[in-house]
């Protein structure tokens, strides 16, 4: 069977999972449906790829799981391989291709799922019910897939030479990207702040880090040089409302996620940020600007040369 011969659908719930289901689309030539999940930003999101020309048919938002789309199509693009929605619907259904896409700070924990080097739960979650009794039989059936040398995985990030080996000797295969759809399609981005770009973060809703912490850590930036704050998606209107108050601060209400509004920066950015993923995706969207990321423990580097082949 060729390697991509089932119908294909992706099913995925945040918006780098979107993009990346983008990027696949533009990097095999394939119009792919989306199956996607009702959460912040993603009615935005999913507009604006499809305004770029996103490689995207029916575009079909849904709550639990998509039961009929799924059945429908053997070939999965799925963006969170921890999901209990996955684990039980692919015990069920038993697609007959994967190819994961990356979801964030997760995708790492998951490849050391998918190889055996980690447990198949998300990290520091505590799990019950349905979604561990399901485990076993969807780890079993991806395991079997990769065996058929029909799983994949489409990430920006560098899953170092073991993964990749581990993987390939499973079987499966790693198809690397540097956002490259993404950045020939985006418009272009200026800012009102002389490049100074501040992302904002969910730290304090994940109970990571208190509130006055963190807005004590947005002024004390803004108070140096105006900034412009781009939203993390699942801010509270009470952590938004109070950053829009600190002088200095210039939100940029988008509803976009930073990987697409960034990736046609006109200007050098600077990009102040609190550790999170987007040390990985960012640096391939702004390759070549200029720009610099630097977090609270100080400068990562600058991106005036490519980051990854």
């Amino acid at each position: 069977m060729h390697a991509h011969a089932s119908p294909v659908i992706a099913w995925v719930e945040s918006p780098l999972q979107l993009i990346g289901a983008a990027e696949w689309a533009a990097a095999q030539g394939r119009r792919v449906p989306v199956a996607g999940r009702l959460t912040p930003q993603m009615s935005e999101t999913a507009d604006e790829l499809l305004a770029r020309g996103a490689m995207f048919g029916a575009c079909e938002p849904y709550l639990g799981i998509p039961w009929n789309l799924l059945a429908r199509h053997r070939h999965w693009l799925v963006g969170d391989g921890f999901s209990g929605q996955f684990r039980f619907a692919a015990s069920v259904l038993r697609p007959r291709r994967i190819t994961f896409l990356d979801d964030g700070a997760n995708t790492l924990p998951f490849v050391d799922a998918l190889i055996g080097d980690g447990p198949y739960a998300r990290p520091g979650v505590r799990e019950g019910g349905l979604t561990t009794r399901a485990a076993p039989f969807a780890a079993h059936h991806v395991l079997a897939r990769m065996r058929a040398r029909a799983v994949d995985v489409f990430t920006a990030f560098d899953l170092g030479d073991r993964r990749e080996r581990m993987i390939g000797e499973l079987g499966g295969r790693v198809d690397r990207h540097a956002f490259p759809w993404t950045r020939q399609t985006a418009p272009a981005f200026t800012t009102e702040t002389a490049g100074r770009v501040m992302l904002g973060s969910a730290r304090v809703v994940d109970g990571r880090m208190p509130l006055t912490a963190y807005l004590d850590w947005v002024a004390r930036l803004a108070a140096q040089s105006p900034v412009t704050y781009l939203p993390h998606r699942r801010e509270t209107d009470e952590q938004l409302a109070a950053v829009e108050a600190i002088a200095g601060v210039h939100v940029d209400a988008s509803g976009l996620p930073a990987e697409l509004l960034l990736a046609g920066t006109t200007e050098p950015l600077e990009l102040l940020t609190l550790p999170s993923s987007t040390t990985t995706t960012l640096p391939l969207v702004l390759d070549g600007t200029g720009s610099t990321i630097r977090t609270e423990g100080g400068f990562v580097r600058g991106y005036g040369r490519r980051v990854m082949p």
